[in-house]
């Protein structure tokens, strides 16, 4: 081969392979899926679900998440997510009581985990409501293993279960591989710090919720409006975070949970979500 041809052809097969290489991915890329609750879509409105859920594809989401009482033909979701390849990883809004139905509807739609809110009835002894919680999921984990639906109990503001080592204590009581968390990386900013949180909590993080938090604004304007700040502009050490979750070695879903908004809008969430989870 003359050499000047052996040259063009190497130029030629480099560009190649530069223009078909996939770029080098970030930390949880293809470890980390990224959902959003549905209540954020209001893009939604007026139009088919189907389509709906194709545009939330295209804004780079994998899943969405529902809660339980905007399923209302559970048919319509499950032929919606299987024309459009967005999946229902999983369903939210269940409390510790009367979890059966909930199991089952998320069952039938094809997702593997509940979120469900530990309730705190402030007229009641704290104890009380521990072991009421408790003793509800416990009474729930077997029919949640013989569906294969996760029960993952989050961090709310409901001023319980607000240190890491409670609700690990929590759910180490309740002593199914059943009954996890669905871990909130911005809700006890109001209490603690996330990569402490997340570094207690350990493997009995099996999902995530993703927002910010900013300090300076709660104090300002009001403790609810501190998440009213783009993912990744905030208070929250991102990286720090990250550390935690690489520690563990964290794969699954990280659901986007903040104010609604249109599809391009959304777009950015899920953009922001790459950055600050290293996708």
């Amino acid at each position: 081969m003359k050499r000047r041809t052996f040259l063009r052809d190497t130029a030629a097969l480099a560009g190649a392979l530069a223009v078909t290489r996939p770029a080098r991915g970030g930390q949880f890329t293809g470890r980390i899926r990224k959902s959003l609750k549905w209540g954020m879509v209001t893009g939604a409105k007026g139009l088919p679900l189907v389509e709906s859920f194709r545009k939330l594809r295209a804004c780079g989401f994998e899943g969405v998440e529902p809660s339980l009482s905007h399923v209302t033909n559970p048919d319509e979701w499950l032929a919606a997510s299987r024309e459009s390849g967005l999946i229902i990883d999983g369903t939210v809004g269940a409390r510790t009581e009367k979890l059966d139905d909930g199991i089952a509807l998320t069952k039938k739609l094809g997702g593997d985990s509940m979120l469900v809110v530990a309730r705190y009835d402030q007229q009641q002894p704290l104890v009380d409501n521990w072991s009421r919680c408790r003793d509800q999921l416990r009474a729930a984990a077997p029919e949640a293993e013989r569906q294969r639906i996760k029960l993952l109990v989050e961090n709310v503001w409901a001023t319980f279960l607000i240190s890491p080592f409670d609700m690990a204590r929590f759910i180490d009581e309740i002593g199914s591989p059943w009954v996890q968390v669905h871990f909130d990386i911005g809700n006890m900013m109001r209490w603690g710090i996330a990569e402490h949180w997340a570094q207690v909590l350990g493997r009995r993080s099996q999902k995530l919720d993703v927002k910010e938090w900013s300090q300076k604004q709660a104090m300002q304007t009001g403790l609810n409006k501190g998440f009213d700040v783009p993912i990744g502009d905030g208070d929250i050490n991102w990286s720090a975070v990250r550390v935690e979750l690489g520690r563990i070695g964290f794969t699954g879903w990280a659901a986007a949970e903040v104010k609604g908004g249109g599809w391009d809008y959304l777009a950015d969430v899920s953009r922001r979500m790459d950055r600050v989870l290293d996708l």
